[in-house]
């Protein structure tokens, strides 16, 4: 089935800077991979990896332990799914570089993105996490280096003096740095190729990036995640990198977590089209151009931002993709697959609901997220912004003033507690399913960002009514029955 598709390598990228799942979900997801056509994982560690000595620092507090690394990768032989670390070296390094320790290393002192490439020890310093990842991964054919958006490179003060020497330049500061990391992972681990993001190369003249020395040493990873992206300019990209003397590229498609910084569902047609392109992309150049394609998988778009798309919410776009990349193209055969391996009667591709429950590991996150983003904010506004009841008697002026009409109360107190309740219960489901998938702070972080606000309106309406009514004195009952007629 995918002799037909020109990626050789389809990585499924795990993004573990936000909510990473515990081992035992992805447990249960890796068979699924494998069943929709993955054969490759990118597992970019941030601060989930267990760093030691002086890079313990670097840990989150549900770090996985070197036990569940082994774990990890035993779950993903066992599936067939050869596992490409990826460690930043040079830009988002904010994981690194906000803590105080390692302030002196970043490039301009108050921002935390981006390594100081002039100091001796910021080598040392990506060297030994390089050294740590690798250790833990011993036989990989590949190690991501990272190396994307390195802002404000050649703004820090060491940087502006180097600039001002003769033949100096940001882009010579750029391969610079690349080629010791790159050079440091041959020279310690010979057997594994680095791959870098393209993007900090793509406007480097032809002639520099050939006598930089770094085609020799790395692998680029083209990144476009846009729906429409040009076949174009991205074959033109190609044939300068082979020009340059890359020997071997890769891509990089998005499924998920590249539509939206705070995007909770995951437009599934935008994805669709994203590898589309790509498929044409991969028709233009030669046949062994692209060594594979990583799906990517982003779950924050820095380690400062919040949480997109969880991981379960964005399989069905994944299972889509990975098969769109497998039969060159997503035509009924194709969805039919998908809706068998997930479990799902009717797949929704240009809209966020699908009918019938699927039975995928995680898609009861998946229900109640999509049940949530598509309703529960509406349902609150529709409530507090245009019932009559609210609007007419209990405005933001009578809430602040304490004012109601008696009357009111019984008109907007039970809609109100009604719709709590209901909301309460679903978010209490929902809770409890991400407990099982996630760690403690991800649900934490997830609920306050996309729940609490929504409920916490509702309550605050209900305290300001309660607070408004103030004691009501018991309602009369019938006196006793006298025998007389009134």
């Amino acid at each position: 089935m995918a002799g037909s598709s020109p990626f050789k390598m389809r990585l499924v990228h795990l993004d573990l800077k936000g909510a990473p799942p515990k081992v035992s979900y992805l447990s249960e997801v890796f068979p699924l991979f494998h069943a929709l056509g993955a054969n490759g994982l990118l597992i970019e560690y941030e601060d989930m990896f267990p760093y030691e000595g002086h890079l313990r620092l670097l840990r989150a507090q549900h770090a996985y332990s070197p036990s569940e690394i082994k774990e990890i990768l035993h779950l993903a032989t066992l599936n067939e799914l050869e596992v490409v670390p990826l460690v930043q070296t040079f830009g988002h390094m904010e994981f690194v570089l906000k803590h105080e320790a390692l302030a002196h290393l970043r490039e301009v002192a108050c921002f935390p993105n981006t390594l100081n490439p002039h100091e001796a020890e910021s080598l040392a310093l990506v060297g030994a996490m390089v050294d740590q990842v690798m250790a833990l991964h011993p036989g990989a054919r590949w190690l991501h280096v990272g190396c994307d958006e390195v802002y404000y490179l050649g703004e820090g003060e060491a940087s502006r003096h180097w600039l001002q020497q003769e033949h100096n330049t940001k882009a010579r500061l750029c391969l610079s740095h690349v080629k010791a990391v790159a050079s440091h992972v041959l020279a310690r681990h010979p057997a594994t190729t680095p791959l870098v993001w393209d993007d900090m190369l793509r406007d480097i003249p032809e002639d520099q990036l050939s006598a930089s020395g770094v085609p020799q040493l790395v692998e680029p990873v083209l990144w476009d995640y846009r729906a429409d992206l040009d076949v174009h300019s991205k074959a033109l990209l190609m044939a300068k990198y082979r020009q340059c003397g890359f020997p071997r590229l890769w891509a990089a498609s998005a499924f998920k977590g590249a539509t939206g910084v705070s995007q909770a569902l995951t437009p599934i047609e935008h994805h669709l089209r994203n590898h589309v392109q790509w498929l044409q992309v991969a028709a233009r150049g030669p046949a062994d151009t692209l060594q594979g394609i990583v799906l990517t998988g982003w779950q924050r778009y820095d380690h400062f931002s919040v949480l997109c798309e969880l991981l379960p919410v964005g399989i069905p776009s994944l299972a889509v993709c990975l098969q769109t990349l497998l039969r060159g193209g997503f035509g009924e055969d194709s969805k039919a697959r998908v809706e068998n391996v997930l479990g799902i009667s009717s797949l929704e591709i240009t809209g966020f609901t699908s009918e019938g429950a699927a039975s995928f590991p995680g898609s009861d996150i998946l229900a109640l997220v999509t049940e949530a983003g598509l309703h529960l904010g509406s349902s609150v506004d529709e409530m507090l912004q245009r019932d009559r009841y609210v609007t007419g008697w209990f405005s933001p002026y009578h809430r602040r003033r304490k004012l109601i009409h008696p009357v009111m109360v019984q008109h907007i107190q039970p809609q109100a507690l009604s719709l709590l309740a209901r909301w309460s219960a679903l978010m209490g489901e929902l809770e409890a399913a991400l407990h099982r998938v996630f760690y403690p702070d991800a649900v934490e972080e997830w609920l306050e960002e996309n729940v609490h606000p929504s409920l916490q309106r509702l309550q605050g309406l209900l305290r300001d009514l309660g607070e408004a009514a103030g004691p009501r004195p018991p309602l009369a009952g019938p006196g006793p029955d006298t025998g007389q007629d009134p």
